[in-house]
């Protein structure tokens, strides 16, 4: 398939709903997730989408929703934080699918105990979300990053985490969150409590959380489309289509309207 006959496909029916990541997908990482700069090229591109009437436009970001909207001040959106525990319907409604003081005693047994392991630690960050707990090793050494992560996710097992939370890894990366904080629930989700018939389903994403969304728009009929990153390269996906970059993936996206 083209991108030509990607967009026509979009196209066709008349009506779309778009899911798209933010960080690697619509804009390079930052050196630190609570780096929060916008990008005037996204959200342009983002509010032409929003206001096209047969277009539903939906971001889901492992950031905190705050933070999403810090980044994308755009109107008329599902914006999904936390991989989806947190949602800002277009209507402006806040949801918050897991209640915060049932998960948030059990991240504060784990935080203390990571922030020890990595204490005097080069390359390493720790980072909160309320809703979740993050270990980025992005800048550390490999062998050194293995090691660490390793004793970040024992400490899990040792609290007997598992059972209410899962663990969410990926290159260099560790984190522990809600059940409810995936990609693949919340698509589900929000198919399921915002149903827009006969739309075409399009995702749009770069890593393994967005992966785990890839069979629910597959089983309506949807595309999924895989931004590739340098790391991921050789891992297998279900993706039909691939973008090379977050320039690429405007760039499509300004086809679109």
């Amino acid at each position: 398939m083209s991108k030509a006959e990607l967009t026509k496909w979009a196209l066709a029916s008349g009506r779309l709903w778009l899911f798209l990541d933010y960080d690697g997908t619509l804009a390079d990482f930052a050196p630190t997730p609570e780096i929060i700069e916008t990008n005037p090229r996204v959200i342009n591109s983002l509010e032409r989408l929003a206001s096209k009437t047969t277009l539903r436009l939906t971001i889901l970001s492992g950031r905190r929703l705050e933070h999403v909207h810090m980044l994308l001040p755009v109107s008329g959106v599902f914006l999904a934080g936390t991989y989806g525990v947190e949602l800002l319907t277009p209507t402006g409604e806040t949801i918050h699918r897991v209640e915060y003081t049932e998960i948030r005693p059990a991240l504060e047994v784990i935080k203390p105990k990571w922030a020890q392991i990595i204490s005097g630690r080069k390359g390493f960050f720790l980072e909160d979300k309320g809703w979740t707990l993050a270990l980025h090793a992005r800048f550390a050494d490999d062998e050194e990053a293995e090691q660490i992560l390793r004793l970040a996710r024992k400490e899990i097992d040792e609290a007997s985490l598992v059972g209410h939370f899962h663990i969410l890894g990926g290159h260099k990366f560790l984190e522990v969150a809600p059940r409810l904080a995936s990609k693949k629930e919340t698509v589900a989700y929000l198919l399921n409590q915002y149903p827009m018939p006969d739309a075409r389903l399009l995702y749009i994403g770069d890593d393994d959380k967005d992966e785990e969304a890839f069979p629910v728009i597959h089983a309506n009929q949807g595309i999924a489309i895989k931004v590739l990153q340098p790391s991921q390269a050789a891992r297998p996906t279900e993706a039909d289509f691939f973008f090379e970059s977050p320039v690429d993936t405007l760039q499509w996206l300004d086809e679109l309207v």
